[in-house]
Parts: structure tokens; C-alpha cells; sequence
């Protein structure tokens, strides 16, 4: 039964308004009005100019460049809101980047995916809503309500409009902690399997040892959570271009590219790159890849999923 609530408000805050624009777009209503200032010691301000008394607050914030300046903002978006009573405050974190630090698997280091959990709720957050985290035991760190939307949809209609014989290619997961992503998006497009046994030989080179299944003659689809510096991926179009694939097609979540990624995008043996634009990515980076980048549009989906917590109704029925 639908719920009645307060008057729906969606805010951005800096690291990507134009996908917050967008989702504005897509439900039919104004994006907020909100004001962010850095002082001169670079302490920074948020300032809402709309009231939110009993209001139903939607805050568009990712976790990527600069990261730690914009999961600040994000918390002090969240406290200003609750200090200015708005009846229930939700999270959207397109992309959780600490959702990789999801264990200890160090001596003497945090699990840094925990902290910021314990830190968005702290800063007063009702619920959160994020999309295709690294590591879906992230929900566990929450205490609050977390709906995780996943961009296998998305993904797998852009496939299937680059490549109409999509379910002859063979779907290819980069690593064995890939393999039920890649699975769910090979069911969509009816396609094969396969998988690379790979060996991290350092945070930004890997070392593939086996690929799990056969690419010979076929097209094949690398897909994954994100892509950071294009290290995995530069070996894992290398390794099936090697074992005999015909062309390649890679389409992640969160296109973050850092570091070399636009380099190594720009002279990998690939037909395109596509990531969803839960990540801002610069012209700039658009021109130096050479025309391999492609961005996927996922403000349609968030859209949907505000207007269902919203209302109070499911939002599984968005993956049926």
C-alpha cells in the first residue's frame, strides 16, 4: 500500500550533479537547491536554500574524485538536513568506493567499508541507496534499510544493442570474484561463460594464469564492477584477444578511471569501453581515450527506485 509522505526533494551535492540533474528529469520535479563554500582554512559549508521541514530528502552524492572531500560533504549534506527536520533523510551513493576495504585482510588496517557505514548513519542517514557495490556483504555494515540496484539491465541492453547476435558471444569475468555478475548478465543475453584464473601481484598489476572456458572465434564481453586504473583490464583483453577471441567489448558499473586507465583505454585492442555515468567522467577523458568510452545511463533506474521508497513500494520490482 502506497505510503504518504512528505513532499519528494531531491539535492546534490558536488561530485556529480549532472546525473542528480538528470534523475530530477526523469521524475518530473526540480533538482534542490543547495550551496556548497570552502573557506579560506578549506573547511567547507553546506547551506540548504529550500525548506525541508517534513520532508522526504533524497541526497545524490558519490565517493569518487576528490573522495574524502566529497563523503564529507555528504555527511555534513545529511546532518544539515536532519538539523533542519526533514521527516526522513535518504543516502544516494551511485558509487560506494570503500565498498573494496570490506574486510581486514592485513594486519593492523581498518575495514574501511565499515567505518564509512557507521559514519553515514551517524551523520543521521534513514536509509541509503547505492548501485553494484564491489562486495554485496557491504549491506551487513548498515543498520538502516539499504537498497542496492544493480546495472546488469542496463549492461546487458547495451550489449545487445552493439552486438544483435549477442547470445553467440561469450560473456567473461575477469577474475573468479566476478563470476556471478558475469553469470547474470550472461543469462540475459543467452549467451556462454567464461572466467580468467588470475594472480594480484600488486594493487595495480595482476597476473592471468588460466581462462575457464572458450573464446575462440567469438565475441567477447568483459564485465565487471568498475574500472580504476585499467590494470586488470588491459591483461584480461590481452589474455582472450591471445586465446582467440574475434573482437571485445568491456562494460563496467563505475567507470572511475585513475591514473593510466585513459592511456591504457586509448590503446587497448578493443571496440569500446562502456561505464554507467554513476561516475562523472570529463570530457577530457572522453577526447584522450580516442572514442573508446561510452557511457550508459542509469538516472532512469535511480529515478524509479526514489519514486518506489518514496511511495512505499518495492524496489525489486525494478530488476523483474
Amino acid at each position: 500500500m502506497p505510503v504518504n509522505r512528505g513532499p519528494l526533494m531531491v539535492f546534490s551535492g558536488q561530485s556529480n550533479r549532472p546525473l542528480a540533474q538528470s534523475i530530477c528529469d526523469n521524475l518530473g520535479i526540480p533538482l534542490g537547491h543547495s550551496k556548497t563554500e570552502q573557506f579560506t582554512n578549506e573547511n567547507i559549508i553546506v547551506h540548504f536554500e529550500d525548506s525541508l521541514r517534513e520532508g522526504d530528502v533524497f541526497i545524490v552524492q558519490s565517493f569518487s574524485h576528490p573522495v574524502s572531500d566529497s563523503i564529507l560533504e555528504l555527511f555534513l549534506m545529511i546532518d544539515a538536513a536532519k538539523s533542519a527536520s526533514a521527516g526522513r533523510v535518504t543516502a544516494v551513493i551511485p558509487y560506494y568506493s570503500y565498498a573494496r576495504s570490506d574486510k581486514k585482510d592485513a594486519p593492523r588496517i581498518s575495514i574501511a567499508g565499515r567505518l564509512m557505514a557507521d559514519l553515514i548513519q551517524e551523520a543521521g542517514a534513514d536509509r541509503v541507496l547505492t548501485m553494484s557495490l564491489h562486495s554485496a556483504q557491504v549491506h551487513g555494515f548498515f543498520k538502516v534499510p539499504v537498497d542496492h540496484l544493480s546495472a546488469d539491465v542496463v549492461i546487458s541492453q547495451y550489449l545487445k544493442s552493439r552486438v544483435p547476435n549477442a547470445n553467440e558471444g561469450v560473456v567473461l569475468a575477469p577474475d573468479a570474484g566476478s563470476i556471478k555478475r558475469a553469470s547474470a548478465i550472461a543469462r540475459r543475453l543467452d549467451s556462454g561463460l567464461a572466467f580468467i584464473d588470475k594472480q594480484r601481484v600488486s594493487d595495480t598489476n595482476v597476473d592471468p594464469r588460466a581462462l575457464i572456458g572458450d573464446v575462440t572465434g567469438k565475441t567477447v564481453f568483459i564485465v565487471d564492477d568498475e574500472i580504476s586504473t585499467a590494470g586488470s583490464l588491459v591483461e584480461a583483453v590481452n589474455f582472450s584477444k591471445n586465446m582467440g577471441a574475434k573482437e571485445v567489448y568491456v562494460a563496467v558499473s563505475h567507470g572511475v578511471y585513475t591514473g593510466p586507465a585513459i592511456e591504457r583505454i586509448a590503446a587497448l585492442d578493443a571496440v569500446e569501453v562502456a561505464s554507467t555515468n554513476t561516475v562523472l567522467v570529463s570530457e577530457e577523458k572522453m577526447r584522450n581515450a580516442g572514442g573508446k568510452l561510452a557511457i550508459l545511463d542509469v538516472a532512469p533506474l535511480f529515478a524509479n527506485a526514489i519514486s518506489n521508497i518514496h511511495t512505499g513500494e518495492s524496489v525489486s520490482t525494478l530488476f523483474e
